[in-house]
């Protein structure tokens, strides 16, 4: 079974896989954490993740949850699939999915279904980031505005 898995998924989708699991079992245990003790343990799960990117996602990444944490403070920091996370009530609301992880030529800031982006019956949930530029970050920022309200 495991050569199968090798077959089917790529190293880049095997170690996203591995992280998700952990990740699964750190949030069992810490079930019972104050809010601070969880803001704490999750602050520390991204600082550790972002240190882990080559120097642009780094950089990126980093501008994200400066972002994130001064226009939605209420969103906790965590990882998802080993990238840098923000969730609210347990639940993702929002990530940056480097380059890097995949090998690819842009990262992305995505949003998951918790999020309030709805928009008649097709919207965008995910957005190509090269650069966060002031008027790119004020863009994001909006959207996630619009994604807690």
């Amino acid at each position: 079974m495991a050569a199968d898995n090798e077959k089917n998924f790529t190293a880049e989708e095997r170690e996203a896989m591995q992280a998700a699991a952990k990740e699964a079992r750190t949030r069992r245990s810490r079930a019972k954490k104050s809010p601070e003790e969880l803001r704490a343990a999750g602050e520390a799960d991204i600082t550790e993740a972002i240190d882990k990117l080559d120097e642009h996602d780094r950089t990126l990444a980093r501008k994200l949850h400066d972002l994130v944490s001064e226009v939605a403070p209420d969103l906790v920091p965590r990882t998802y699939y080993g990238m840098p996370a923000w969730g609210l009530d347990g639940k993702v609301l929002c990530f940056f999915q480097p380059a890097s992880k995949f090998k690819v030529r842009y990262g992305t800031f995505g949003f998951e279904p918790i999020s309030n982006l709805d928009d008649g019956t097709v919207w965008p949930t995910a957005y190509a980031v090269i650069d966060l530029t002031p008027k790119d970050r004020e863009f994001l920022a909006d959207r996630l505005r619009q994604a807690i309200s």
